[in-house]
């Protein structure tokens, strides 16, 4: 399909293009129920889907292909991952994970509980890893938690899956020469967010809090909000640097401008949509009024198109 061809030439090479195909199984529109949930249909393309290594510096890489991107260090001491992929694509990543080194994975830090982050994590527990989070991540994990906009109800984790070392402040972990710092942010993407830098190396793990060039989700069901997610990449900033590598939770590898231009995206779109809420319109009114047409054309050509957005926006006030 057209659109398909142009997604996937827009974020080649990229985790986020395995879900090219939801746009042409579903409709995303604001209000729509799916014909069926993304969550099946981003599963089996996970599957399927090859896993990229895209190196980085100082030993650090990024898996591509499972979901979320997902973030791999190695050295003397091991492996220390950022997520965990979907479980699915296993093999693939044990694949990806010998070709850069035959150093187990000691550590996975979940930046949030949604399960393309994170599913992968009870396979890489049983193979040794300890898992992290916050203590949202890990409640979230440990019961049934529905996300309505997916049409999806996640089961408990098994408890191996579950982080076990639960960050409330920022942490550092001293690994292979690195001073890796994971900070927990407020309530953003979800209510339990954390990016993670490292620190010699000055590459910046952002999560879900950053999706590169695509409109993002924000989960309002589980904690997360418009304002807070552009308080988030407002702290990240303060740690990125000229030439820091900023990994998106979605999306290719970028620099300190494009997450600016993210950040100002957001904050933007955030007050257009409040603007119209203070007239007093509806929520379909504010979609009918097109708040975020300026940016539609870069931003709203992917799975998160401009009427979702702009109700996962107003929905968030």
């Amino acid at each position: 399909m057209p659109i398909k061809s142009i997604l996937k030439q827009q974020l080649q090479q990229s985790a986020f293009a395995s879900l090219a195909v939801v746009v042409s199984s579903v409709s995303l529109m604001a209000g729509s129920a799916w014909a069926e949930s993304p969550v099946n249909i981003i599963n089996a393309e996970a599957a399927i889907s090859p896993i990229t290594i895209v190196p980085l510096r100082d030993n650090i890489s990024v898996l591509e292909g499972s979901g979320g991107n997902i973030g791999v260090m190695d050295g003397q001491d091991g492996k220390f991952m950022i997520d965990a992929g979907i479980a699915v694509s296993k093999p693939r990543i044990e694949e990806a994970l010998a070709k850069i080194s035959s150093k187990p994975v000691k550590y996975v830090i979940d930046t949030h509980w949604h399960w393309d982050h994170t599913n992968g994590n009870s396979w890489l527990h049983a193979a040794g890893a300890t898992i992290a989070g916050t203590p949202n991540t890990a409640k979230h994990m440990s019961t049934a938690s529905r996300v309505d906009d997916w049409d999806y109800t996640f089961p408990p984790a098994p408890k191996g899956g579950v982080p076990s070392v639960l960050i409330t402040k920022p942490k550092t972990f001293k690994f292979n020469g690195q001073d890796i710092i994971v900070t927990p942010v407020k309530p953003a993407h979800t209510d339990g967010d954390m990016f993670v830098y490292f620190k010699q190396a000055d590459v910046l793990f952002m999560g879900d809090l950053y999706w590169n060039g695509v409109y993002p989700f924000i989960d309002n069901k589980h904690g997360g909000n418009i304002g807070g997610a552009i308080k988030a990449v407002d702290v990240a900033l303060k740690v990125a640097g000229d030439n820091t590598q900023i990994v998106p939770g979605h999306g290719e590898v970028s620099g300190r401008k494009e997450l600016v231009e993210f950040r100002d995206m957001l904050s933007s779109i955030r007050d257009n949509v409040a603007t119209l809420k203070k007239q007093g319109k509806t929520l379909e009114q504010v979609i009918a009024a097109k708040p975020t047409k300026e940016f539609d054309a870069k931003w709203g050509q992917f799975v998160i198109n401009p009427d979702l957005f702009t109700r996962l926006v107003y929905q968030g006030m």
